[in-house]
């Protein structure tokens, strides 16, 4: 597996030079754009909302109450890094829905800059076609709201786990993987479509090939850290790039 996550981080320098090359500019920013405003708006109500959450969910379990009578040093330790950790687990959730809304939304452009990728990519001609076209984004929608409700079972399970002492301080890690990963499976399904893959084939070929679909996602979020260019060529970026890590590993198993 980590041979498929070096493949789609490095993936992301030759998505660049592809970008350069072929003058895809437009696409990049018309996608960034439009997701970093969405980005940064919704950190501002998310940031404002989950302290709220945080105290009501440790009022439910009578945490507080019961650390404040024990009134010792190392659980006061505990419990802020606790509740730094379960700030992190709901930042990590607002990321899962911001982004399966994002992908709903992009759907159609993402499908259709995936394909323009492959077209330069092979020296192949795709004819514009509507109905494709539509077809492409359904199932784009589809996917997205599968990796969504699957995803969402998981972060919740974590969301308790992190309510446990010690052991809940590995959640960040543990959820930031299967973000990357859901993240991942959303921007290469949309060349296993054009591979003539089926929603159900395309899902075992990903969930035999991790590696590419934690790499992308794990780049793509490296990308944030860089503010507002980063958050504005993450998305098409990713895109590309999984279109040509995933042409890489069809032409490497050829």
């Amino acid at each position: 597996m980590l041979e498929k996550i070096i493949i789609a981080i490095s993936a992301y320098f030759k998505a660049h030079q592809f970008i350069v090359k072929n003058k895809l500019w437009k696409w990049i920013l018309i996608s960034g754009i439009f997701y970093a405003i969405l980005f940064v708006a919704g950190i501002y109500f998310f940031w404002q909302s989950s302290s709220n959450i945080i105290e009501y969910l440790l009022a439910k379990v009578e945490l507080k109450n019961w650390l404040q009578k024990e009134n010792t040093g190392w659980l006061s330790f505990i419990f802020i890094f606790g509740h730094i950790v379960l700030h992190l687990i709901l930042m990590l959730f607002y990321f899962s829905l911001f982004k399966y809304l994002f992908l709903i939304i992009g759907s159609p452009l993402f499908a259709y800059l995936s394909e323009k990728t492959e077209a330069i990519l092979l020296n192949e001609a795709y004819p514009f076609s509507f109905k494709k076209f539509v077809a492409d984004a359904i199932r784009g929608i589809r996917i997205a709201i599968r990796n969504a409700l699957w995803q969402t079972v998981y972060m919740v399970g974590i969301l308790f786990l992190a309510l446990i002492p010690i052991l809940g301080w590995i959640t960040p890690l543990l959820g930031l993987f299967i973000e990357c990963f859901y993240l991942g499976f959303s921007m290469l399904d949309y060349t296993s479509e054009r591979k003539g893959l089926s929603s159900p084939q395309s899902i075992d070929f990903i969930n035999r090939h991790k590696g590419l679909a934690i790499g992308n996602g794990m780049a793509f979020y490296l990308m944030h850290v860089i503010p507002v260019i980063g958050w504005i060529f993450a998305p098409g970026y990713a895109v590309i790039a999984a279109t040509l890590s995933l042409q890489m590993t069809v032409d490497k198993a050829a």
